[in-house]
Order: structure tokens, then sequence, then C-alpha cells
């Protein structure tokens, strides 16, 4: 049986459904701040810290050396950040289909529950509270056997907001969380930069579902070890693996 300890699970387009909402977000805020950036070329970046985003296209549209380059992603990420906050706030908040079944399902065998996301820490404060994902969780958002998920991890605790596609994240869990061996481990999101951090921590499986930000075609061109309806086919082959 694989001695599964750990699976690490990214939010937004995963665990937490997100119908381009957060696509909207990043478009709202480039157009009031003056930046030009295609729907899908934002969406290439889904999973990166938010502000790297913001980085990416305001250095291809002025370049990094320009003088405006800093205060312009400053400006976007701000009003990004205003936007973003206020759609967790206001609009409905709700568990990809399967997600909560997935979780009780884990919780019950003692597999422990890491969330890693590319928001910083404030917003997923807001997406955890209103979730209720945050009951449990002490000052280091860390959690026990007795809380729906046992860690949250954001960009913001890692050494210079670096998040996906470094594994910091998920070793940063793993370290808290007592599981020394990545083959241990197994990742899931719905971006390729989640399979990206996946491989960089040399998890034993890394995975992602197509009913998020990104589809089969989009994912299938990264490398995985398996590309997912739903959390629900994820738990099916979980199971298979738990079992040989």
């Amino acid at each position: 049986m694989a001695d599964i300890k750990l699976i690490a699970f990214d939010m937004a387009g995963t665990t937490v459904q997100d119908n381009d909402e957060v696509l909207h977000c990043f478009a709202s805020a480039a157009q009031q701040t003056g930046l030009q950036a295609a729907p899908d070329q934002v969406n290439a970046m889904m999973g990166l810290p938010k502000r790297a985003v913001f980085q990416a296209l305001w250095a291809e549209h002025l370049g990094a050396e320009h003088p405006d380059y800093g205060p312009r992603v400053t400006a976007s990420y701000d009003r990004f950040r205003e936007i973003l906050e206020h759609h967790y706030r206001t609009e409905p908040v709700v568990p990809t289909p399967g997600c909560l079944d997935l979780f009780h399902w884990l919780n019950a065998r003692g597999i422990h529950i890491l969330l890693t996301t590319g928001f910083y820490r404030e917003v997923t404060d807001i997406i955890l509270h209103r979730l209720g994902w945050d009951q449990g969780l002490d000052d280091r958002y860390v959690g026990s056997s007795d809380s729906l998920i046992q860690m949250s991890v954001t960009p913001s605790e890692i050494h210079n907001n670096e998040g996906r596609p470094a594994p910091f994240m998920i070793q940063k869990g793993m370290y808290y969380l007592g599981v020394t061996d990545p083959k241990r481990v197994v990742a899931i999101g719905d971006t390729p930069s989640d399979l990206q951090a996946g491989r960089q921590a040399g998890c034993a499986y890394t995975c992602a579902v197509t009913n998020g930000t990104h589809t089969e075609a989009q994912l299938a061109a990264h490398g995985n070890d398996g590309l997912f309806a739903s959390l629900s086919d994820f738990q099916i082959q979980l199971q298979t693996w738990l079992e040989t």
C-alpha cells in the first residue's frame, strides 16, 4: 500500500470554485490602470503569485527598466487587491464538486491536507473564513487531526514572496506537518504552475483537475501523473494508489 501522508491542494479552481472570477478581477484591474492584457495571456499565468503576473505583464508592455515600471506594477496590483478582496467578501465562496467529500475521506484516513495558493495571505484568510476552513488553525496556519485542513501556506509566508512554480510552499507544509519524504506527498492543482511546483518538490504524484482554469489540452502539455475531471475522480485514483 502506498504510504501517502500529505495531499497538497491548490485553492481557486481546485478546491474553491472559480468560474473565471479571478480572471475578471485581473481584467478589471488592468483596464482601470491602463494595462493591456489579453485574457489568454493572463490565464496562462494563473497559479503564480499575483504580483508576479503584473510584473510580467508590465515588463512586456513597458520594459522592466522603464522608470514607470515599478509604480505601474504597484498601481495595478493594489487595484487588483481591492477588487479581489471585495469579490471574496461579497460574492458566494463555494467548494468545488467533490472537495468536501474528499477532505472528510482524507481526514478519516489520517492523511494531511495542505492548501497552497497564488493568493496573498489577506485574501486567503477571507476565503478560509468564508468557508469555515480556518477553524482549528493556529497563528502559523497549522491545524491538527481535528481540523478540516491541517495547514494553509501562501507566497506571503515564503522568502521574497516566491510562490509557484517553486516548490517552497509544499516544502514548508511538509516541514510543519512532519512529512520528510516527498514520495509520501501528492500535489494537485488546476494550472501549469501547480504541476511544475509538484514536480519540483519531488512529489510521488503530481496531478490536476480539468474543471478549473485550464482545459485538459492545456494541462496535458505539462508533465503530470493524471488529469481528472473533478476531485471526485481524483479521489477514485487516489484510493487506487493507496491500495497498490
